[in-house]
């Protein structure tokens, strides 16, 4: 089932008349703190500035997310940036990503007496999907303290983060799960610790992202511009400290992340974390992106596989020209 919130920002710019010449972008995302340039540039008509309306549809995991660009009903996907790549390997999807995002902001997340990755031995890991992004993160992690799936541990597919944090609330057997905000947040606050953050314990990784089918692109180049640049201005906007307060009310005004005030404040303050925070003008990472490129080639591909050159899934020129409008 969809979750969908519908942002038509039209108070800023105008009222009905200005209706009819905003076109209507169904993108597709998780719903996280992430969501914080979407209710900004919604609520201060970014996106009308640039002649859009957005139709955010919330996703409940990301096998339903591929499937809805797969079959054309969203437009837009913003996700882990390896489930394009697994549309592209696994379903033969033709799919580019086109802009990046951030490092995910994740943390392994354990229940209270697990004093350490060891002692995840015997219980199981929570995920979204078993093959894509995060899950590869805690797999490499758990591989890397010696525990290896099946033998060691086991794996329950969940859905998204808000479930993940449900289902290790409800079950102490639910060891371990990869989480970011707010729901990072939230686990620490029910007695659930962090083991470390992905970025620590892995490397530069290239988490979020912005990805579309091929086909739609070129159809609407023009379009999908004036989106990035639009997404750019708003996250901008959302990064500077002196909007702290009004960033951190527009995150207690999303009822689905159903925050308190100090849930809110933490949250804010890990978005703008310097190094697991959101990244300027979501540039994609090379290094990152190389990165969580070899884990898919390490734990999603035949043995023996190599990682494909960065170049197969990437179309950036879509956002060059989206930053040359906003004068980068």
């Amino acid at each position: 089932m969809w979750f969908r919130s519908i942002f038509l920002a039209l108070c800023v710019v105008g009222g009905p008349a200005v209706a009819a010449d905003l076109t209507t972008l169904r993108v597709n995302a998780f719903p996280t703190a992430k969501i914080l340039p979407f209710l900004i540039g919604s609520s201060r008509g970014i996106f009308a500035k640039h002649g859009l309306s957005i139709d955010l549809q919330f996703t409940e995991n990301s096998t339903t997310q591929r499937e809805s660009l797969a079959a054309g009903t969203a437009d837009i996907v913003h996700s882990a940036v390896d489930n394009a790549v697994a549309m592209v390997e696994t379903a033969g999807k033709d799919v580019v990503i086109v802009m990046g995002g951030d490092s995910g902001s994740n943390e392994f997340f354990v229940q209270s007496h697990i004093r350490s990755f060891a002692d995840v031995r015997g219980h199981t890991l929570v995920v979204d999907a078993p093959d894509t992004a995060f899950a590869l993160q805690a797999k490499k992690i758990l591989l890397n303290n010696g525990l290896k799936e099946g033998a060691d541990y086991s794996v329950k597919a969940i859905g998204r983060g808000a479930q993940r944090l449900q289902a290790m609330a409800d079950n102490r057997e639910y060891a371990a799960a990869i989480m970011n905000p707010p729901f990072s947040v939230q686990a620490a606050k029910m007695g659930m610790k962090s083991l470390g953050r992905t970025v620590d314990l892995l490397g530069p990784y290239q988490a979020a992202g912005v990805f579309v089918m091929r086909s739609w692109a070129r159809a609407n180049g023009p379009l999908l511009e004036r989106y990035l640049a639009a997404y750019v201005e708003s996250l901008r906007w959302a990064v500077d400290p002196a909007h702290r307060l009004e960033c951190i009310a527009l995150l207690l005004s999303a009822k689905v992340l159903k925050l308190s005030q100090d849930e809110a404040e933490s949250t804010y303050q890990l978005l703008l974390d310097s190094k697991i925070g959101y990244t300027r003008d979501a540039k994609l990472d090379p290094v990152g992106f190389a990165n969580t490129l070899a884990l898919r080639a390490e734990f999603a591909s035949k043995p023996g596989s190599t990682a494909p050159a960065p170049d197969k899934y990437l179309d950036l020129s879509y956002y060059q020209r989206a930053l040359a409008v906003l004068g980068r």
